[in-house]
């Protein structure tokens, strides 16, 4: 069973995802997008090459969408539809015509959202229609649906914070089998596995959000390898999105207030902030050399007498980080 009150204190504990469209606007002619809703509070973010992005909410639930060229985000997926109840990382899956969707019963967290499904599950909804076509439930009692990646075969890799585990979803399957279960990836102050990406070199990179930790998983043929904790140059203070930049560089959130830029070299790994002060990102967008920040504000919404209501409306704000 999973112990719910060290993941009530860090509340923070989320997640999503970073994508890149080819829109290219300067960044100081971008306004934020807006996120409408006293409950919004984003956790992903996702775009498709058209710019549309997609937006999930740890509260209300559903999925927000962006049209191209728009600042304002509108309804699309109607919370608690197709047995959804909060939404944590949404990735939008071209070539399947699918927008992956996590489902987390979050009512241990104190936030109940739509419908009364319990567990966590990785829904698939058709990227025109926005109609559920899949739903794959997490095994096991401790469960938390969080980020994932997929890979050019196909396969979808999900995070799960609850449990030491990455799971897999082949193409063509119905149902998610762990594909990675490691003693060295175990939750720590509550939450575990997080933000997920691959590499230019096959290898899949994870961060845990309550550890402040990153790790490489060798991959070959799609057989996981050795799990190695790989060591940064400052600490991470709760890592959440995680998307791959170019080579083995990336984009990384933290819970904390930061976009970093996260370069590995080996067993190291050097972090570089490129913007501070952010507003409890939780989700990232690459928009040629602007990154979209999605500020989740969880604090707020975790630890209401603490931290008061949160700053409305919720936003996405561009931030300008070259070549």
């Amino acid at each position: 069973m999973i112990d719910w009150k060290p993941l009530s204190r860090l509340a923070a504990v989320l997640f999503a995802g970073v994508v890149t469209f080819a829109t290219e606007v300067p960044a100081e002619d971008l306004k934020p997008i807006e996120i409408p809703g006293d409950r919004a509070y984003p956790e992903s973010m996702s775009a498709a090459s058209d710019g549309t992005i997609y937006i999930s909410s740890l509260a209300s639930g559903g999925v927000a969408r962006v049209k191209p060229g728009s600042a304002k985000a509108e309804p699309w997926i109607k919370p608690g539809a197709f047995d959804t109840r909060s939404t944590f990382g949404v990735l939008v899956d071209e070539p399947a015509k699918t927008l992956w969707v996590c489902s987390n019963d979050a009512s241990g967290l104190g936030v109940p959202g739509p419908s009364s499904v319990a567990g966590a599950h990785l829904k698939g909804f058709d990227l025109v229609t926005g109609e559920g076509k899949l739903s794959a439930a997490f095994p096991g009692k401790a469960t938390i649906c969080n980020d994932m990646v997929v890979a050019p075969d196909g396969t979808v890799y999900v995070t799960n914070t609850a449990a030491p585990q990455i799971l897999r979803l082949k193409p063509g399957a119905k149902e998610l089998e762990v594909w990675v279960e490691n003693d060295l990836l175990v939750p720590k102050n509550g939450a575990g596995l997080d933000g997920i990406a691959l590499g230019e070199d096959g290898n899949l990179y994870v961060n845990t959000f309550g550890g402040g930790e990153f790790f490489r998983i060798d991959v070959k043929d799609g057989t996981p390898g050795t799990v190695s904790k790989l060591t940064t140059s400052r600490p991470l203070k709760f890592p959440d999105a995680l998307r791959r930049l170019t080579g083995n560089t990336f984009l990384m959130a933290e819970g904390s207030g930061t976009l970093d830029r996260v370069t590995v070299d080996g067993d190291k790994v050097t972090i570089e902030t490129l913007k501070d002060g952010l507003n409890g990102p939780t989700s990232l967008a690459k928009v040629g050399n602007t990154v979209w920040v999605g500020e989740g504000q969880l604090p707020h919404l975790f630890s209401p007498k603490e931290n008061g209501p949160p700053k409305l409306p919720f936003q996405a704000v561009p931030v300008t980080i070259g070549n």
